[in-house]
């Protein structure tokens, strides 16, 4: 029976009464108002014309509304059942978590009910879903919003030859009271062939996706110039998923999956999406978004991503009590989540050491006992919070850094200063898996070291430290270290300017270090007229040097941070600019990768004593967060793109 045209079910029942339509969020549907079942059947012989068997291969496109429903109770959608007889030939219901395709299998002398169940699909959420029921042979594929097609191979196949003769359709229930569809019905069709999941995921609002709609629910009612779009493909090689974004695995491998909001075609390769063809977006301007009340002035932020938890900013603030924060991304938003004891915190680092989860905190005064030390907490998945697990003997210290060498793991933490004197050693910690603790591995003189930033070239793993004060002055050495025979060692030294910040960064096979310099002072030296007013500076990787050369210098105002992200193709830094000598507020700037020209000024941005930069992105969009030092404020800016 493979010359049959798509069937209508649905269409066929509104004649008959025990409907009536009603819009819910936008979207018509029809209600089964009738108690009696009969009063929602018709003959199968009214859409089987010309031949008296089901399609062996064939699918059910249905787009329904369920309202919650009891947990032990289970509502049909259809049936399709012998006069006098209570066997169900085909049939489809759901509880509040399975979808349920019912049977007739006659390789029985006596014939059997068959059923496959496709469990986790939860419908009963009051919200419109379009399913695609494909069966051929012994293999059964459910799709649900176009998103990834839940897959069974059952023992008993489909029966190749099903006799409709003398069968009736049943709408919404098996020819009785228990059971009867309470939900809203927009679309119920058969279509005999292959898989029609192709033909169904072209819409972009995908839980509304159509084959073919009862006229009554159609708000403008037309009549379409052709046919075309009940045709259908009895065979197709390909699968393309719609949605946002999924996991790649070894199961979707091959798998192609659309990206409607990036409008780009991807295939997983088994661990990754590679994109295929894609729509390539440009930054068109920046907006604020959120607010985000601190505790206090806030010296830095960390992004971070918990498997199977969510999206979470931890903000560095100035006073205890109340400490730190810990923000969830909640509703597209950043909500409070944890609060933590620190004291002048200056920075987190999260980081991961095989299963464990972890989040440093730089405290940079000493606690109420007169204690100083920086902490180490641990993500507890029982309690889904961060608990303490190693206190460390910090001075001073402005920030952390976590790395792997070797499959070893590391932490180094950068010492300001012990008292009034800035020259002291900043420690690298070598985690140790028997007793689970970090132990001394190195230290490194620094000079009021701020910031650490490690990074590889190749089979190389480097170390970066921003020196900003020595005692005397901010004109001084910062270095560049590299790992050889199992430490760091001297690399390269760099002239900067009270360094904050290092930022390292590749654009195509090109390795760029971004200074971010915060004054310029010496004690023996006449003053500048602006101690703020200084060029930061950024490097490129001289390959035939083996050294990193000055690349560009970019006007800035005591700044102390870069980030360099990506939209699309191209390529941005922003800086962090903190004060002009004059006032705290002051516009940080976004530069644009312009090739040949470098990085040039895109868009200027309103900011009070800027401290920290953060770029993440969510299946909204992308954002940067920016942090305050001199007010419990901090923003999430939205870059709108075109």
């Amino acid at each position: 029976c493979t010359d049959l045209h798509p069937l209508d079910i649905l269409s066929e029942v509104v004649p008959t009464g025990g409907v009536r339509v009603l819009r819910v969020q936008g979207v018509s549907g029809l209600q089964l108002v009738t108690p009696r079942p009969h009063a929602l059947a018709f003959p199968a012989s009214r859409l089987f014309l010309h031949c008296h068997h089901f399609p062996e291969e064939f699918s059910i496109i249905v787009t329904l509304r369920v309202p919650t429903i009891p947990t032990k109770r289970n509502e049909y959608i259809f049936t399709l059942m012998v006069e006098e007889s209570p066997n169900v030939l085909v049939g489809l219901r759901y509880g509040p978590d399975k979808l349920h395709f019912l049977f007739w299998s006659q390789e029985l002398a006596q014939g059997w009910q068959t059923r496959v169940t496709f469990h986790n699909v939860s419908l009963s959420d009051s919200r419109w879903h379009t399913l695609i029921l494909a069966v051929s042979g012994h293999s059964f594929s459910l799709t649900v919003d176009c998103g990834v097609s839940k897959d069974l191979v059952v023992e008993v196949p489909f029966p190749a030859s099903l006799s409709v003769r003398r069968a009736s359709f049943y709408l919404g229930n098996r020819r009785r009271r228990k059971g009867l569809f309470t939900g809203l019905l927009r679309q119920l069709v058969l279509l005999p062939g292959a898989d029609a999941t192709p033909q169904i995921c072209t819409s972009l609002n995908l839980k509304e996706a159509t084959l073919s709609v009862p006229t009554i629910l159609l708000d403008v009612p037309m009549k379409p110039v052709s046919n075309e779009v009940l045709k259908y493909t009895y065979e197709t090689d390909m699968k393309v998923t719609l949605g946002s974004h999924l996991p790649c695995t070894k199961e979707e491998k091959t798998q192609l999956w659309f990206d409607a909001s990036r409008r780009g075609l991807y295939l997983c390769n088994g661990s990754a999406w590679i994109s295929m063809l894609e729509v390539k977006q440009r930054l068109d301007y920046v907006e604020e978004y959120q607010n985000l009340g601190t505790n206090s002035e806030t010296m830095g932020v960390e992004i971070f991503t918990i498997p199977k938890v969510g999206l979470f900013a931890a903000t560095a603030n100035r006073y205890s009590p109340p400490g730190s924060a810990i923000y969830k991304w909640t509703n597209g938003k950043f909500v409070p989540y944890q609060n933590i004891p620190t004291y002048q915190a200056q920075s987190w680092k999260y980081f991961t050491i095989g299963k464990k989860i972890f989040l440093a905190v730089a405290n940079f005064e000493q606690n109420d006992r007169g204690q100083e030390f920086s902490v180490i907490y641990k993500w507890s998945h029982r309690k889904e919070k961060f608990i303490t697990y190693q206190r460390i003997t910090t001075h001073s210290a402005r920030d952390w850094e976590a790395f792997i060498i070797e499959g070893e793991a590391f932490l180094a933490v950068v010492n300001h200063r012990e008292g009034n004197n800035h020259n002291i050693d900043s420690v690298i910690y070598r985690w140790n898996p028997r007793t689970g603790l970090f132990e001394t591995n190195q230290t490194i003189p620094t000079s009021g070291a701020y910031d650490w930033e490690f990074f590889t070239i190749g089979p190389y793993s480097f170390l970066a430290v921003a020196n900003t004060f020595n005692g005397t002055s901010t004109k001084i050495y910062s270095h560049i270290y590299i790992w050889l025979r199992g430490s760091f060692q001297l690399f390269q030294s760099i002239p900067t300017f009270g360094a904050a910040d290092w930022e390292v960064f590749c654009i195509g096979d090109r390795v760029f270090l971004a200074v971010a310099n915060s004054h310029s002072y010496d004690s023996e030296m006449p003053a500048p007229s602006n101690f703020y007013a200084i060029n930061s500076s950024i490097y490129e990787l001289n390959i035939t040097a083996q050294m990193f050369v000055k690349f560009q210098d970019l006007l800035t105002y005591s700044a102390l941070d870069w980030e360099f992200f990506s939209v699309g193709d191209d390529s941005f830094l922003v800086v962090a600019n903190s004060f002009d000598g004059f006032t705290f507020s002051v516009n940080s700037i976004i530069y644009r990768w312009q090739g040949y020209e470098g990085f040039v000024a895109a868009h200027h941005l309103p900011t009070l004593g800027c401290r920290d930069w953060e770029a993440f992105h969510t299946s909204e969009g992308s954002y940067l967060l920016y942090s305050s030092a001199k007010e419990p404020l901090s923003k999430v800016l939205k870059l709108k793109t075109t």
